[in-house]
């Protein structure tokens, strides 16, 4: 007798997963490929100024060229998701890193090609939003159905904190860098030590045969198999799923307003503080919590606790006790005190790694990467929105009391919405299945 098909898929998904040490040499390149992600995403921003001054950029000029990044990364998240799905993660991040590899080193030269020099700053922007919009997406997607459920956890935050490494990576190298070379050698650093990395995972962990399949299937615009079909209906049609999205639009809102507007925070209510106390410490902070984050959440799911409880305790943390110290910013006059309060917050915020993040693989595992890519772009289109509204408090009330208020009443919609409603049950399959 056939089993059911839907076993026969979870059978087949399990006989694909990672053996403990491709696992653990996974993990190593997704780290560090997350790491050089944010090298190449924070080249800009760091030589902005430079860059300014070279090509009489004014502020709202420069803030076009920051900002046009977002405008790109929008507009993949859903794609790259799907694609993972449909060909797999490790060969749609290995593609876009070596697209997004070449534009930063390119960079510099770009500028050269005329006197259009915001515009061609413009354009590479918008192009490398474009290309790392598919990463976080089609990462969810692979660590779905290469990694076993009881270690997500910790892989995936394991992975993310490279975001915290690039980074300091770019704040610290970058720095000098400019310093001693000037900006075109910040691009030249991150955009070459991308295509590095995507040489060593073509050689050492792809073949030619796969990046050949996987091309193939994109000139060819088909699914890979019949069972690629997103259940649209199935989906959306789940509370869970609604919840899981909710949650992860909150964090990333959250996240976004705290990245944009900690640093002029610090700047405008203690001018005389150092610099890079307040702009490393935090992400110093960060590194170890998400780590420790993963590693807390498997161990509690190992000894026999329910998934969705780690994962509503682990959303507690990374939203709720998170914008707590968040709104404790707005009630102090200490600069150490302020930079406590900030670094917990945002190491706090890691949790969600942990929580959110690895929800949406325990919902749909078949088709992470496609659901994912929904709410990462709602969420970053909420940041966005959530940090042009933090200016406008900032602006009309003259309070920071006011952006940290705004921080915590996101953070609080958000976790209300997944202690409600939110499951770590499969919703990607017909039949209904027991609770984790």
């Amino acid at each position: 007798m056939q089993p059911p098909p839907d076993e026969a898929r979870r059978d087949a998904a399990e006989d694909a997963q990672w053996s403990r040490p491709e696992c653990q040499v996974w993990t190593g390149t997704l780290l560090l490929g997350t790491c050089l992600l944010y090298c190449a995403r924070v080249s800009m921003p760091v030589c902005a100024a430079a860059m300014s001054q070279d090509f009489g950029w004014n502020k709202k000029e420069a803030g076009v060229v920051l900002s046009s990044f977002f405008w790109g990364y929008c507009l993949t998240q859903v794609v790259g998701g799907h694609l993972g799905d449909r060909i797999g993660g490790e060969k749609v991040i290995l593609l876009s890193a070596s697209a997004w590899g070449f534009i930063t080193a390119a960079t510099p030269l770009l500028s050269h090609l005329g006197s259009a020099h915001l515009a061609f700053m413009t354009f590479s922007r918008i192009l490398t939003g474009l290309l790392q919009g598919v990463y976080f997406p089609a990462l969810t997607s692979l660590l779905s159905q290469k990694v076993q459920e009881r270690e997500r956890a910790f892989t995936y935050s394991t992975v993310g904190a490279g975001s915290q490494f690039g980074t300091l990576v770019t704040g610290a190298v970058g720095s000098l860098l400019l310093d001693w070379y000037g900006w075109p050698s910040v691009f030249y650093f991150s955009g070459g030590l991308t295509l590095l990395w995507v040489c060593y995972v073509y050689r050492c962990l792809l073949g030619e045969k796969d990046l050949i399949l996987a091309l193939g299937v994109l000139a060819q615009g088909l699914p890979v198999s019949r069972h690629t079909k997103v259940p649209w209906r199935l989906l959306f049609r789940k509370p869970s799923v609604w919840a899981a999205i909710t949650s992860q639009l909150s964090a990333a809102c959250s996240f976004f307003i705290l990245l944009s507007w900690l640093p002029t925070f610090f700047k405008e209510t203690f001018p005389s503080s150092k610099g890079w106390v307040f702009n490393v410490v935090p992400w110093l902070v960060a590194i170890p919590a998400s780590l420790f984050s993963g590693l807390l959440s498997d161990r509690l799911i190992n000894q026999g606790y329910r998934t969705v409880t780690v994962r509503k305790f682990m959303q507690v943390m990374g939203l709720g006790l998170s914008s707590v110290f968040a709104l404790c910013l707005g009630h102090t006059s200490s600069f150490c005190k302020s930079v406590v309060f900030a670094s917990a917050s945002i190491g706090l915020q890691t949790f969600n790694h942990s929580g959110i993040s690895v929800n949406i693989q325990d919902l749909a595992p078949s088709c992470a990467g496609f659901l994912f890519g929904v709410a990462n772009t709602a969420g970053a289109l909420a940041g966005v929105v959530g940090v042009c509204l933090g200016g406008y408090l900032i602006e009309t009330t003259g309070s920071w009391t006011s952006v940290f208020n705004l921080v915590a009443a996101i953070s609080s919609l958000g976790l209300c919405t997944f202690l409600v409603f939110g499951k770590a049950q499969r919703v990607d399959l017909s039949p209904a299945h027991e609770d984790l």
